[in-house]
C-alpha cells in the first residue's frame, strides 16, 4: 500500500510541480493544491471514511455516471480497502511532495534550462537531463519523510479499515497497537517498535546513496 502510494505521490507531484513552474497563472493560485496537507490526518481519515463508507458519497456517484449499477462497500473488499487507503493518503500528502519538487525547480539556473530549451524541443529531455539532477536532493528528503510516515501511519488504517478485511490492511503500525494494547504484551510492542525504527533507518540510506547526488 505504501509502495504503491508513495510512487503515485512522487509522479502525480511532479507533473504537478512541472506546470506549475511553467504557467504563470497555475503559479499564482499554487496555494489551493496546499489546501489538503492542511487538514490534520485524523480529520482526512473521517472525510474519507464519510465519502466511501457512511455517507456511500463515492459509490452514488459511480452509479449516477453509470459505473455502477448498485452500492458497494470499500472496505469489505482485499482490493477496495487497499484502493480507499491509498487515495486518501495520495489526497493528503501529494501537495507537499510537489511543493519540495517545486522549490527543487526553482533552484535550477535560468540560463542552463534555456540553453537546454534552445537545444531540444523534448520538454522530457530537458526535464531529465537538466531539471532532475537539481530534483534529486528534495526528492531523496522527500522519500525519506513518506517512507517513515507510512511505515507508522495508524489513525487513517484505524479510522477507515481497522485493518481489515481480516488483516489485509493491517500496517505495521497497527499490528504494533494490536500487541501493546490489545494483548497487552508491551515487551513484544516495543521490540517491533525498535525493529520498524532500524527498518527506517537502513531505508534512508539506502534512499541517499542510491539516489542522491551533489549538483
Amino acid at each position: 500500500i505504501g509502495a504503491i502510494a508513495l510512487v503515485i505521490e512522487c509522479v502525480s507531484a511532479l507533473l504537478i510541480a512541472y506546470y506549475v513552474y511553467r504557467d504563470p497563472f497555475i503559479r499564482g493560485w499554487r496555494i489551493v493544491f496546499l489546501l489538503p496537507m492542511l487538514f490534520m490526518p485524523s480529520a482526512v481519515s473521517y472525510i474519507w471514511k464519510l465519502a466511501f463508507t457512511d455517507a456511500r458519497v463515492v459509490s452514488d456517484l459511480l452509479i449516477r455516471l453509470g459505473l455502477l449499477s448498485q452500492d458497494i462497500s470499500f472496505v469489505s473488499s482485499v482490493w477496495l480497502s487497499r484502493m480507499t487507503l491509498i487515495v486518501a493518503d495520495v489526497w493528503q500528502w501529494t501537495p507537499f511532495v510537489a511543493l519540495v519538487l517545486l522549490a527543487g525547480l526553482t533552484t535550477v539556473p535560468g540560463e542552463v534550462e534555456e540553453a537546454a530549451r534552445l537545444e531540444t524541443k523534448s520538454w522530457w529531455t530537458v526535464l531529465l537531463h537538466v531539471q532532475l539532477p537539481f530534483l534529486m536532493p528534495g526528492l531523496v528528503a522527500v522519500l525519506i519523510l513518506r517512507t517513515a510516515d507510512t511505515l507508522k501511519l495508524f489513525d487513517m488504517v484505524f479510522t477507515l479499515t481497522r485493518g481489515g478485511p481480516g488483516s489485509s490492511t493491517e500496517l505495521i503500525s497497527l499490528m504494533i497497537q494490536r500487541v501493546g494494547f490489545r494483548a497487552f504484551d508491551q515487551g513484544v510492542a516495543s521490540a517491533q517498535a525498535i525493529i520498524l525504527l532500524i527498518i527506517t533507518i537502513i531505508l534512508a540510506q539506502f534512499y541517499i546513496k542510491a539516489f542522491y547526488k551533489e549538483v
